[in-house]
């Protein structure tokens, strides 16, 4: 498995509860600028519209830009390969008071790019001060 983007602040902002893998349905020149590294995934997560999952806000650049299609938009909304059983299992947990679907990390496996999405639950400012203090005597201890 090789990681070609994540995003780390996610780890801080959310408890995840679940995670899941999707496939990801991009061009060819933006397959080519996510295994260059430079694809963006922070702020970015998963709607289930219409019985389909879709990415969002998860930037992309093109690979050359000056051979980029002239209509591309970096921030457009991707659909995301997930089962039917999965979606709907996704659909029903989505509708839980507080709960999101985010995007942790784009990486390569057989070939192929896929994301890691989590379901998560976002933490409030105590609970983001508590990890931080574990954090800091952790670090301490460790030196």
């Amino acid at each position: 498995m090789q990681l070609f983007s994540e995003n780390r602040r996610a780890r801080f902002d959310y408890d995840f509860i679940e995670t899941y893998r999707a496939g990801l349905e991009l061009e060819g020149h933006e397959v080519k600028s996510v295994r260059s590294g430079k694809a963006n995934l922070s702020g970015s997560y998963a709607l289930i519209r219409g019985g389909e999952a879709w990415l969002v806000n998860a930037d992309i650049p093109p690979y050359q830009p000056k051979n980029a299609p002239k209509e591309y938009d970096p921030a457009r909304t991707r659909r995301l390969l997930l089962h039917k059983q999965e979606i709907s299992a996704l659909t029903g947990k989505l509708h839980e008071k507080g709960l999101s679907l985010v995007a942790l990390k784009l990486f390569g496996e057989k070939g192929f790019v896929k994301i890691e999405l989590a379901l998560a639950r976002a933490r409030n400012k105590k609970d983001k001060r508590d990890a931080l203090k574990k954090r800091a005597t952790e670090r301490e201890m460790r030196s």
